[in-house]
């Protein structure tokens, strides 16, 4: 069977509505696709959709997902103008999150019927990624149980410290959302929220572990080819 093409994009640094918005766009193109696809006889060849793994940067923002709550955003809105961190409510999975400069952000927009249906599957195999591209830089992350995300000494109490956040969201089988790992991050920013909703517990970054800042886009050339053994696909930058 081959591999699965993948269009690869980096959209550099971007407000994160923009790029919301342009996630969202080409999530309603492959459901408009495959609404098409469905209202045939006969398959149209021509007619097919498309997976993309998107990274960006973004400007300090905090998200919050359709779980979460907003009082572990621990500023009001004034505080948050007066540190230039902007908000939104997101329609994607999961709590509270930072995203902001040196923060490695990845937005998978994948047909799953092209993959597995298994949103489960999908997260941890998102998580793989990341956890194989640690093993790189010889950091040993892991998963927490009943958390998603990746973490460093998830079974040590007092230790545990989480390094990338996951949530996404799913519609016909189209993924949108992913994954932010921290790298030479500011980890500042998350001292003024409970991060993911959960208490008592540390986030770090790769130059945290290491002691030293990484080269940002050696870390993303990593993480592109873990992405294409994880998920048996081919990355490609046109058509």
């Amino acid at each position: 069977m081959d591999k699965q093409k993948v269009i690869f994009k980096d959209l550099g640094i971007i407000e994160y509505k923009s790029a919301w918005d342009y996630q969202e766009n080409l999530l309603q193109e492959n459901v408009k696709i495959k609404s098409e696809l469905r209202g045939l006889i006969t398959p149209d060849p021509k007619l097919q959709t498309q997976n993309y793994f998107l990274f960006c940067e973004h400007p300090p923002v905090y998200t919050l997902g359709k779980s979460g709550k907003k009082e572990n955003v621990l500023l009001n809105d004034d505080e948050l103008a007066a540190h230039e961190i902007a908000f939104f409510n997101t329609n994607r999975g999961g709590d509270i999150t930072f995203h902001g400069p040196q923060q490695i952000v990845g937005y998978p927009i994948l047909d799953l019927e092209k993959y597995y249906t298994d949103i489960g599957k999908y997260l941890r195999n998102l998580e793989e990624m990341v956890i194989v591209t640690l093993a790189a830089y010889g950091i040993k992350a892991g998963r927490s149980k009943g958390e998603t995300g990746v973490w460093i000494d998830a079974d040590i109490p007092g230790r545990e410290r989480k390094i990338c956040a996951i949530g996404v969201r799913c519609s016909r089988w189209i993924t949108m959302h992913g994954f932010a790992l921290n790298v030479n991050t500011d980890l500042g920013y998350f001292d003024h929220i409970i991060p993911c909703g959960i208490q008592n517990k540390q986030v770090t970054s790769i130059q945290k572990e290491l002691g030293h800042t990484v080269d940002y886009n050696e870390a993303k050339e990593k993480l592109k080819k873990n992405f294409e053994k994880i998920f048996d696909s081919e990355i490609i930058t046109s058509l």
